[in-house]
């Protein structure tokens, strides 16, 4: 896969404790909306265990201008660099690769489940497809503690506006700790609350992107529901 230097034009919190950075988009850079790339830093001022390359889902559709990739800003070294770095700042972009992207078939509605950042290769699709005016009927399912805490809420919730195939499905679990209203679902992503929205389990193709413990919890419900291993991906965001 090549590699590409790019350079950091702008970035922007999303959400509680999650920032958005965005990078200019080298000439011949192509992507699939779903995507992931390997970022590294480019002699980072310190360094610790944890390395100085992550890879990121690009949150931004292939119809954008901008690379963008977001992420929950833990203490590390790699997230320090990144959020104190000038403009203009150099960083080594590989890839893309992956296989979370929209499956060819639009006879199939495709269920998006994410919970917390795992939302950015999904902002990607429905982002482009809005654009694209896909055929295909996309739901998707996101799971968070609070408003708050969710990247590209109202951005997703608007999106319903520009592409009739597409439903948003907001669940929060922890909304006493909330300070804004919320009238979307509540609590987790269970069977119950896909069939109120989906009807039958086993016609959509699901993509499940987030934390171990949720893409686990996700797919055992699925296959508790009858959908088998082969109409489900999978992709776990740990250590971020």
């Amino acid at each position: 896969m090549a590699t590409y230097q790019v350079r950091l034009r702008s970035r922007a919190e999303v959400a509680e404790g999650t920032m958005a950075f965005h990078f200019e988009r080298p000439p011949g850079f192509d992507f699939k909306a779903g995507q992931f790339v390997n970022v590294s830093l480019v002699e980072p001022s310190e360094t610790d265990d944890e390395g100085d390359d992550r890879t990121f889902s690009i949150a931004s559709a292939p119809s954008e201008p901008d690379l963008v990739f977001a992420t929950r800003m833990r203490d590390t070294a790699f997230k320090r660099v990144l959020k104190a770095a000038p403009m203009g700042c150099p960083v080594m972009v590989t890839g893309a690769s992956g296989r979370m992207v929209l499956h060819d078939d639009p006879g199939r509605p495709a269920a998006f489940l994410a919970g917390g950042i795992g939302i950015t290769p999904f902002r990607s699709i429905v982002v482009q497809a809005a654009r694209d005016r896909t055929p295909h009927r996309l739901f998707l399912f996101y799971s968070n503690r609070r408003p708050e805490d969710a990247a590209f809420l109202d951005e997703l919730q608007g999106l319903e506006r520009a592409n009739g195939n597409y439903r948003f499905i907001g669940t929060m679990t922890d909304m006493a700790k909330s300070r804004r209203a919320w009238a979307g679902e509540t609590g987790y992503i269970k069977q119950d609350m896909l069939a109120k929205y989906l009807g039958n389990l086993t016609g959509p193709i699901y993509y499940i992107v987030g934390p171990p413990p949720l893409v686990d919890a996700l797919r055992g419900v699925l296959t508790d529901a009858g959908v088998p291993g082969a109409d489900m991906r999978l992709e776990k965001f740990a250590g971020y």
